[in-house]
């Protein structure tokens, strides 16, 4: 236990700040997606990619590595989502083993009425509380987190096989 970094006081209390303020944010925003368009937010993220791709459709294993899901998480989701109109699934012409999932025009038409909610909440509680100097700062902060972590997801996705 001596090599262990422990976190001084103030970064511990930037850690909590942080897993405090995510947590409520990805939490408002999930609420508000329920609310006010009858899904979570881990389903419009699916709806979202799927709008921007290509013929609205995507392999489920390039969708789950976009949605940062696990291939079983996603293809529960989109089995939810067919269920409702929104996704069709298809076989892979390519490969016998893969899947496409494609966006249908119900389904296009649910995220273009959930997305002004959507989007107004993120404004609301995340753009309008920041001053530009904090957006460019969380900018910065969100790229270099991220890229920390890039590499070591692609090593557990890969060793669960979820590439």
């Amino acid at each position: 236990m001596s090599d262990v970094r422990w976190l001084s006081a103030e970064e511990q209390q930037v850690w909590r700040g942080f897993m405090t303020a995510v947590t409520k944010f990805t939490e408002h925003l999930d609420r508000q997606l329920q609310r006010d368009s009858g899904m979570p937010m881990a389903y419009y993220e699916i709806l979202v990619a799927l709008s921007e791709a290509p013929d609205r459709a995507m392999r489920m294993s390039e969708l789950a590595s976009v949605c940062l899901s696990s291939r079983s998480r996603l293809s529960h989701a989109v089995a939810r989502l067919e269920k409702e109109g929104w996704v069709e699934r298809r076989a892979c012409a390519s490969d016998r083993r893969g899947s496409i999932a494609t966006l249908t025009d119900e389904g296009f038409a649910v995220l273009r009425e959930a997305a002004p909610g959507h989007v107004a909440a993120v404004r609301e509680h995340l753009f309008d509380v920041l001053t530009p100097e904090q957006l460019r700062a969380l900018a910065s902060i969100s790229r270099a987190v991220d890229a920390g972590l890039t590499v070591e997801c692609d090593k557990a996705r890969a060793e669960l096989g979820e590439f």
